[in-house]
């Protein structure tokens, strides 16, 4: 069978990875409610196109934080690779170089800062968690910048892992050698093992972040360094609103995938609101359902400067490697070219909200 979308990755990646390593890619939160509704959410919004625009030529490139991307799709942070493949971060590293856009490395990668900053020249920014002890936190920033990453992605909103019921019942445990290796010189994660029904991934989780991050967390970790600070996690507008007056440079509006709390919104559903809590002070980036060209057009219309996504590279991943990963990014922005060139648009700044409305009985 052809491979001709995102779905079809999905569909290989199901039939190749084992059960409990797919569901815990797939997996979300509880009844997963939010998980479907970050892919259906996309489906209320309509796009409006305007006619009779020469678009012989469109181009699809942007700029995030002054960093010029071929597209606004960037690679979100996604932990444990090495689970999908055996190249792991380093393979996404090289194909986020060669399609020119971000690859943002998870805190809890299978590859350590250094190996996947020699694994390609793209530009990459570090995820970060909170850890309890201040000092192992500055370390791992002191890294990333060592390592040449131009920005921080802190995600805040993980103080506990949030309850994936498919890794409880196939009592998650990763493949050996299959760690978060950036915290083996600090911690022995021989005694952060699953202990009776439980996952692994929520062990390890329970003793690497920190629970008790606050606002004062987001000051501190600026204070330490000279990159700047997005913020990830964020869907109330008042809590963008704060972020901002912290001095973060960005947002992520994110639900985490729908894997942390069940029964909250999509992101697109709340990025009207934080785009205008924002008021153009920093970029906005918004994550979670992005399927199809189309949904990049809708997220730039209401405000975004950038999606993120997730799990469709990582099925890319695990199907074809480096290659899977690139293709998968070659299918969206193609997407994204046509249905631009299909509502007359020919560069991102054309796009407006003037390009999208609800569908009836919906709103904004």
């Amino acid at each position: 069978m052809p491979i001709v979308n995102l779905f079809d990755y999905e569909e290989i990646a199901r039939q190749q990875l084992p059960e409990h390593i797919y569901d815990f890619i797939a997996g979300a939160a509880d009844d997963e409610i939010s998980l479907a509704r970050n892919r259906g959410a996309w489906g209320e919004i309509q796009l409006l196109p305007r006619v009779l625009v020469d678009v012989s030529n469109v181009d699809t490139s942007t700029s995030v934080l002054g960093q010029k991307v071929s597209a606004p799709i960037l690679l979100a942070p996604v932990a444990y690779q090495r689970a999908a493949h055996l190249e792991g971060e380093s393979a996404t590293a090289r194909a986020a170089a060669g399609s020119d856009t971000i690859m943002i490395l998870s805190t809890m990668a299978t590859t350590t800062i250094e190996d996947v900053a020699a694994a390609a020249e793209g530009p990459k920014w570090f995820q970060l968690y909170v850890y309890p002890e201040r000092e192992i936190t500055k370390r791992l920033v002191q890294r990333a910048e060592k390592s040449g990453y131009t920005a921080l992605c802190l995600t805040v909103d993980v103080p506990y892992l949030g309850r994936r019921e498919r890794d409880l019942h196939n009592l998650l445990e990763f493949p050996p050698g299959v760690l978060p290796v950036n915290f083996l010189d600090d911690i022995d994660l021989s005694e952060h093992k699953v202990q009776g029904h439980g996952s692994a991934l929520a062990a390890q989780a329970a003793s690497l972040i920190s629970p008790a991050i606050t606002w004062d967390d987001v000051d501190w970790l600026r204070s330490i360094t000279s990159l700047p600070v997005l913020v990830k996690g964020v869907l109330a507008a008042a809590d963008a609103k704060i972020a901002v007056d912290h001095g973060v440079a960005g947002i992520v509006v994110s639900n985490h995938g729908a894997r942390q709390l069940d029964g909250v919104p999509a992101p697109i559903e709340v990025l009207p609101g934080v785009v205008e809590a924002v008021a153009g002070r920093v970029p906005v980036l918004v994550d979670g359902g992005v399927r199809r060209g189309t949904d990049v057009v809708k997220a730039i219309a209401l405000g975004a400067s950038a999606v993120l996504i997730g799990r469709p590279y990582i099925w890319g991943l695990a199907a074809e490697g480096e290659a899977g990963v690139r293709r998968v990014l070659a299918m969206l922005r193609a997407e994204f070219e046509l249905a631009m060139a299909l509502t007359g648009c020919r560069s991102v700044g054309e796009i407006t909200r003037d390009h999208v409305r609800m569908r009836p009985g919906r709103a904004l």
